[in-house]
């Protein structure tokens, strides 16, 4: 299974430690095609020109067979990532932390979103019932 990981790069790295354990438990489950969003170093590194990016993670979004965002660091990206997925019916599976900010209405209110709290939820324990087999 390929599986897209999307979280805030540009709109804020204070979860990327969080970022990292997340894309470690999907790694169970399948190749993480994005893995390299959860690289501490990633935003420092400079990055590739924007249509490259583009390009690449739309490639990505048609590879994958699902869509797991970590949504509590707004992010235009991400939000267009899920919308893109949306679009070509890819399952998405929202995580956020209620504790550390207000998540969008237009990302919690989306019938075609699953999302889950993770102040409430064990992230490890919702993806193995989500994706395990």
């Amino acid at each position: 299974m390929n599986i897209y990981f999307s979280a805030s790069i540009k709109g804020g790295r204070q979860l990327v430690q969080t970022y990292a354990e997340m894309v470690q438990e999907l790694k169970k489950y399948g190749n993480v095609l994005t893995e390299h969003i959860a690289d501490s170093d990633y935003a420092k590194t400079g990055y590739l020109p924007a249509d490259v990016i583009y390009k690449q993670d739309v490639d990505f979004l048609c590879d994958s067979q699902v869509v797991v965002a970590e949504v509590t660091v707004p992010s235009l990206g991400v939000g267009y990532e899920l919308a893109y997925a949306e679009s070509r019916g890819i399952p998405v599976y929202c995580f956020y932390d209620s504790r550390l900010g207000n998540v969008s209405s237009m990302v919690l209110g989306n019938p075609n979103f699953t999302c889950f709290d993770t102040a409430k939820v064990d992230f490890a324990q919702k993806i193995k019932e989500l994706l395990g087999e």
